[in-house]
């Protein structure tokens, strides 16, 4: 499974269970918090591991970046960010509201 794809059954997850919802989202206040986020999701049952979700980010955003601003000056950066931990964060934040 794609690290996009486990992190969209987790946000279902999260959705369902606020218990899952807030231990995800405890995990921004360990000291190492992908490590803790990654522990505690393979405890779920998926694979994921501190490289596959750091690697995953990037490498959408570098391809989203090459796709829009492939066509000279006049294309704009992509704003945004590389970073699937923190915008899965975001997403769960979300949820609350």
């Amino acid at each position: 499974m794609d690290v996009g794809t486990i992190l969209e059954e987790l946000r279902k997850m999260a959705e369902k269970d606020p218990a899952v919802r807030d231990r995800l989202l405890a995990s921004e206040k360990a000291d190492d918090p992908i490590t803790d986020f990654c522990r505690y999701v393979r405890g779920l049952g998926f694979e994921l591991y501190e490289a596959d979700l750091v690697f995953s980010g990037e490498e959408m955003y570098a391809q989203m970046n090459r796709s829009i601003n492939g066509g000279g000056e006049n294309h704009p950066t992509l704003p945004g960010n590389d970073d699937y931990y923190a915008q899965f964060m975001a997403d769960l934040k979300e949820l609350m509201d």
